[in-house]
């Protein structure tokens, strides 16, 4: 079954699971092919592909971090629909992607698993946070309860300001920690 996933919690914090560039594909978050379509049901075995095309350390890394944030540039998740890409980071404890934009349905699948999807508010800030670095963000359920879209993101070395472009119904959905959950509880109603 489809795991359950914890509501989004008032603050944010972990390391920098993996920084990267431009145009990184739903292939490069989680390759498709002969080896991985088998466990596609498996999403504990599914996940020690993730971002495994790139940085094969990241699945335990993740995991020994108890999760933590993906960076990114431009067009982050370009390329397949496939759902497994957003829930995966999920399931290896992701809270937040921080990137320049991203590619539309993968967008949707982030929200849809209660990952936010966070764009940076000023060019130079991607080029502040590194892999390892430390980020918090404070405040989250509450600015996203009052439908406020810049949130601050504490790194050691400065602040950085980003912004979400969430509607009322993706807000609903993160706060409640992916779609499956916002429909059980009933927060939809009301978004």
């Amino acid at each position: 079954p489809l795991p359950l996933l914890d509501p989004l919690p008032e603050r944010l914090a972990g390391p920098v699971l993996i920084a990267l560039g431009d145009d990184v594909t739903t292939d490069d978050i989680l390759p498709a092919g002969a080896s991985i379509l088998p466990l596609r049901s498996n999403i504990p075995a599914i996940s020690r592909f993730a971002f495994s095309r790139v940085d094969r350390d990241f699945p335990a890394r993740a995991r020994e971090a108890g999760g933590g944030f993906v960076v990114a540039g431009r067009n982050y998740g370009q390329g397949s629909s496939r759902e497994h890409a957003a829930l995966v980071p999920r399931y290896l404890g992701v809270v937040a992607v921080l990137a320049f934009s991203f590619a539309r349905i993968h967008r949707a699948n982030l929200v849809n698993f209660g990952i936010l999807p966070l764009t940076f508010a000023s060019p130079g800030d991607r080029e502040r946070i590194a892999q390892g670095d430390a980020l918090s963000i404070e405040g989250v359920r509450a600015a996203l309860e009052a439908g406020r879209d810049e949130l601050v993101v504490r790194t050691g070395r400065g602040d950085i300001v980003v912004r979400h472009d969430l509607s009322a119904r993706e807000r609903a959905v993160v706060l409640a920690g992916g779609l499956l959950n916002a429909t059980r509880s009933g927060a939809l109603a009301s978004a």
